[in-house]
């Protein structure tokens, strides 16, 4: 239920559905003849949407979250006993899809098996369950990600599937049993380097000691252009993700679940 209502709340709170929620009520007052609050949170509510749609916002905000984080050469990542890999990277597909189609943030499992075959992690923890409003799926997102670095050649025995986790603090949680049983101390933490501040932060306060081997950087310096101080529909659904990292990691620790 938790989890249920934290997706609707944030939903309210991204951009699109501030706008909307902020649109309706300007209808609402318009109806009711207050003319000046109606069309004043209806030109709020554009303008809301207008910002978190320009590149140049966009790439501000991922880039506070990427920032703490370098995109290191493989040499220069140390050896750990594992590597931790989050899941978001794949999508299993319905029943009757026999492989597991590659999402946006699949540089994660890519990124995995490059440690692998660097020896730098001798086992892979595949993190990644399902969740029920996603429907039927052939593969929990564990298991896709086996399915794909058994096609990077990584072989079987280096790879450990945990599929019940549902959000970043399951993922935490449960990991940190599955370390604890196979008696695995020095941990690398895989994941998007958007999404690393919220996942480190989780790691750490269920007593997992991780050190983090980020992937999937998105914001890249850009030349400044005109074209960056115009709306776009891909500029808003990167703010959009960037905004659910911060209101996910300050909610984590409002309730004590993350550092």
């Amino acid at each position: 239920m938790t989890l249920y209502l934290d997706k609707l709340l944030a939903q309210c709170a991204y951009p699109l559905g501030l706008t909307l929620i902020l649109g309706l009520l300007g209808v609402l007052f318009l109806v009711r003849g207050r003319k000046r609050m109606g069309v004043g949170l209806m030109l709020t509510a554009l303008v809301w949407l207008w910002v978190w749609s320009l590149p140049v916002v966009s790439d501000g905000l991922r880039n506070s979250l990427e920032a703490n984080f370098r995109n290191v050469r493989m040499a220069d990542v140390p050896q750990a006993d594992a590597a931790v890999v989050l899941g978001g990277a794949m999508d299993a597909g319905p029943p009757g899809y026999p492989y597991p189609n590659l999402g946006p943030a699949a540089d994660r499992v890519w990124h995995a098996a490059r440690l692998y075959h660097a020896g730098k992690a001798g086992r892979l923890i595949l993190s990644g369950g399902s969740v029920e409003w996603q429907g039927q799926r052939v593969f929990t997102e564990a298991q896709a990600m086996r399915t794909f670095l058994s096609d990077l050649g990584v072989p079987d025995s280096a790879l450990v599937v945990e599929d019940g986790s549902r959000s970043t603090r399951e993922n935490a949680l449960f990991t940190a049993e599955l370390l604890h049983r196979l008696g695995l101390n020095r941990v690398l933490l895989v994941t998007s380097a958007l999404h690393m501040p919220r996942a480190l932060a989780t790691f750490r306060a269920a007593g997992v000691a991780v050190i983090p081997a980020p992937t999937d950087f998105e914001v890249m310096p850009e030349p400044a252009h005109v074209l960056r101080w115009l709306p776009d529909a891909a500029a808003l659904a990167d703010s959009t993700r960037a905004m659910k990292e911060y209101l996910g990691l300050w909610m984590y620790r409002w309730r004590g679940w993350a550092l």
